[in-house]
Formats: C-alpha cells, structure tokens, sequence
C-alpha cells in the first residue's frame, strides 16, 4: 500500500531540531517500512534536500512555517502524487483540503493534542473532517476524551497509542555504555556527589519549570547534596532569551544549590543528560497531552515526579515509577513528593527499575508502529466493507417450479377463453348477416370486395403509430426476475374496455 504521513509544518523530518511528533515519526518508520511504501511530506528546512530517499523511505520537503502556506504545498504534492492511504499528523484543518485533492484515498489522522477545541478549529469544520477520516489516533486517553466529549460521534473511531521511546539509546547511568558519558557529565558542571533533579522541556509557563525552581530552596533545607539541570529553550533550537527565561534565571540564582541550564540539547544528544540525573520531574501547568519526556525518564531508568495535568499521570503507577503532583501550581506540593523519593533510597532505586521495565516492556517503537498498521489495516478493510455494500446486488430470486406451472396454466386457460369468446362473435356476427338483405359490394383501395352496410373498422394505435412511445408501452414488458404489477393500455377508451393489470414472471437479465 502507498502511504503518506504528513507532518506539522512546525519542525522536520528526521527531527534535526527535535520535536515530539518528529521523533514519534523517526521512531516507527524502521517498521511501517517493512510493510507499506512510504513517503513522508514535511516542511523544507536549510539542513536538508527537499527531496531524498534514505533507507527505503521517500522524503519530500515543502515551504511551510505558516499553515496556510503549508497547506498548499501539501495540496499541490498530493493532487500529483496519488496514495492509497494519507496519515495526517495533528493538523486536523487538513484534511478536507486533503480530501479534496485525493478524494479516493483512505485518511487517517493522528492527534498529539487538542487540536479539536472550538478556540481552534470552527465546530463545522471539526465534525466534516470527523466524517471524512477512518481513524483518530491519540496520544493519550486525555486526548481521545476531550474529542470525544466535544464531539460524540467521533468517539468509535478514537484509539489511544501511547507514544514510544528507544530503549538502546536512553540507558540507565549505570549502564556499561552510559557510565563514562555520566561521569565526565557530572564532572564537567560540578554536579559530582550530587542528587541531581532534572527537567526536560520547552522553557514557557505552560511548562511551568519556575515552580520546580521555587521548590529548591525548601528542598534544599532537608538534602544538602541536591543540583537541578534544566534542559530547553523557548522554542526547541532557539536559544534567545524572553522574559520567562530571564524571571527563571533570576530565580535560579538565588539558590542555595548549583543549577545547570543548557539551552537547546540535539536530539542525539539528550540521551547522556538523562543519564547523568537521578530524578526525573515534569512540572506542566497546562493540559499536556502526554509529554513524551516521560518516556524517556523511564528508560534511563529515573524515577519520575509528574502533575495531574492532561494525560502525563497515565503513564505512572504510584510509587511505582513515579508519584504525581495534584495541584502543580503550589511549590510545596513538588517540595512534599521530591522529598518522598530522594529520602527512601530504596525506594528510589525500586521506581527506577521500575521505570526502566516498564519502558521495555509497553514504550517501544515497534509496539507503536504495530499498532498503528493495525489502524491502517482497518481503514483499508472498512474500505473494502464499504465498497461491498454500496455495491452488492441482491441474488435474483427466481420463480419457483410450481408458480412457472401455475403461470402456464394460467396463460393457457387465458389463450382458450380468448378463443372460445372470438367463436362466439363470430356465430352471433354470422347470423346476422343471414338474416339481412344481400348487401351492396364494393371495392375497397385494395381491391377487395366489401360490404357497404358493414361499418368501418377503426385501426388501432399499433396500426396508425406502430412506433409511437404509446404503442411500445401497450406492447412492451421490462425484463425481471420479479412479479409486478404491469399497466396495459386501452385499446379505446369508452365503455366495454376489459384491459386491467396483470401479473407476470419473466426470467432473464
């Protein structure tokens, strides 16, 4: 099967400059490929051709950065390029321009997050693209609960698929692989003999990293061995300073502990900051979907402390791999579950573990792509179940042994009582003519001798127009499998007119 995946206009593919749903993408296409011809369409970028082909996979890369830009370029590739199935990747105000472009292609629609709110997309448009797609991917029950809750008829084609994490690359730090990167890390920023909390994620208040900031100093109280790396810019690659990250800074400063700030890490790169920490803490103040970054905590093995916000506590069993924070806007909350974790080393090290199985277990990628094949397998067989029942035609149903006989018999007793009625006239007739002087013979335009006295027949419909539309409707019957009633024209109007609807089986296409 042909297959494109379109992704956000945002970032590209392969995620030179990361992003969640790039790296989702990076994830499963090793296994899609074995399966469907695949060719992702994407936003163009400085560092890569637009067009290339690695791996067996097709890459095509378009100007975007502004939707309504993108969205062009998308129509134009696809009314060129046509596929049998078109995964959208959280950009649901594609589809109906996707469908227009290729209106016999199967779409499907993956959602990393609440892209179906009114604030969003127009109602009406939401519940036509709702229509036009096979399939809702999300992220997070969160997700598929928010749709659904706005709109009701989307939710049977709603299916979570938790994100995945490459479990080769983020390794505990105790890792054999891990331990050198961990130690010159350490040492590097003078985080040697130190509890180190980290956070990963875009520096904004939505992520809401000043809370864990403001937590420290009270941490910092009952652990004197505490350090916090915080690891993000505003926006992915970009490291210029607004104002939250200036506030940030300022705070961190302050604190009694040391606190590394990076900036932008590569995606390639992040893997060995993981695994140099020994807590892992998501602070968001928003309703995250679910951040991918607790994934990647779980594999290298850190015990997570995580909010009650969108669909990030769904991946967290209770003092199992994690605690979570109920109410993330209160400094003393993260104060209260840091310090449950870092104060039971037993503890500590069991939720890593933990973690790290878990990540194993149900967070790889092959379990992503295996279940998002099953999502395409779907769409394609309800194609095919479609298609089936628009066209099906029901078996004709022919007309048994006993009612062709009985036809028979009916037309055969119909054919003698016609007969037997025209002997009838033609003895009365004859009688008459007897019984009357011997009429005037005359010559008629044929040469035929007639008698005056006998009144001109009147011809019928079939002799003065034996090709009108009349004619062919007083003559004709439709070919069917079925019995119908059949209207049979007069031959006259007025009185003495017998013709009435019959019955009939005719057998043939």
């Amino acid at each position: 099967m042909k297959v494109l995946m379109i992704c956000t206009e945002k970032l590209p593919v392969p995620p030179v400059l990361g992003g969640a749903i790039q790296t989702y993408i990076e994830g499963i296409l090793p296994f899609l490929k074995k399966e469907h011809d695949i060719t992702v369409l994407g936003v163009s970028d400085p560092s890569l051709p637009d067009e290339e082909t690695l791996d067996g996979i097709h890459y095509v890369r378009v100007p975007g950065k502004v939707f309504e830009i993108y969205r062009e370029s998308v129509v134009r590739y696809i009314e060129a390029h046509p596929f049998d199935l078109i995964h959208i990747f959280n950009r649901p105000r594609l589809v109906l321009s996707v469908r227009q472009a290729a209106p016999l292609a199967k779409i499907t629609l993956s959602m990393h997050n609440d892209m179906f709110h009114p604030e969003k997309m127009d109602p009406q448009e939401a519940e036509n693209v709702i229509q036009e797609v096979s399939n809702i991917v999300t992220v997070s029950d969160y997700v598929g609960n928010v749709i659904s809750d706005l709109y009701p008829q989307a939710a049977a084609k709603v299916r979570t698929i938790y994100s995945g994490v490459d479990t080769n690359r983020f390794l505990p730090g105790h890792h054999p692989k891990m331990q050198k990167i961990r130690q010159e890390i350490r040492r590097a920023n003078g985080l040697e003999n130190k509890t180190v909390i980290l956070f990963a994620g875009r520096l904004s208040r939505n992520k809401g990293v000043d809370q864990l900031v403001r937590a420290l100093p009270e941490l910092a109280k009952k652990f004197k061995d505490l350090a916090l790396v915080i690891i993000g810019s505003r926006w992915f690659s970009q490291n210029d300073i607004n104002d939250y990250i200036a506030y940030v800074r300022a705070l961190a400063k302050r604190l009694p502990v040391p606190v590394v700030t990076t900036g932008f890490v590569a995606p390639d790169e992040i893997q060995n900051w993981f695994a140099a920490a020994d807590l892992f803490v998501c602070t968001s103040q928003w309703q995250e979907p679910l951040a991918r970054v607790h994934y990647e905590a779980m594999a290298a093995g850190l015990p997570i402390v995580t909010t009650a916000r969108g669909g990030n506590s769904e991946v967290i069993v209770p003092r199992e791999n994690g605690l979570v924070v109920e109410n993330p806007e209160d400094p003393n909350e993260f104060v209260a579950q840091i310090a449950q974790i870092i104060s039971d080393r037993s503890l500590m090290k069991k939720m890593g573990e933990k973690g790290r199985e878990l990540a194993v277990s149900r967070y790889e990628w092959n379990r992503v792509a295996s279940e998002l094949l099953d999502v395409w397998t779907h769409a394609q067989q309800a194609e095919h179940e479609q298609t089936h029942q628009e066209y099906a035609v029901e078996p004709l149903q022919q007309p048994t042994a006993v009612e062709l006989e009985e036809a028979d018999l009916n037309q055969e007793e119909s054919k003698t009582e016609q007969k037997n009625k025209r002997k009838e006239k033609g003895r009365k007739r004859k009688g008459t003519l007897q019984a009357d002087r011997p009429a005037k013979q005359e010559q008629n335009s044929a040469g035929e001798h007639v008698s005056a006295s006998e009144p001109k027949r009147k011809k019928t419909l079939e002799e003065k127009q034996p090709n009108s539309p009349a004619a062919a409707n007083h003559k004709s019957l439709v070919l069917s499998s079925s019995s119908y009633e059949l209207p049979v024209f007069p031959r006259r109007k007025g009185k003495g007119s017998n013709d009435k609807p019959f019955r009939a089986f005719i057998i043939g296409k």
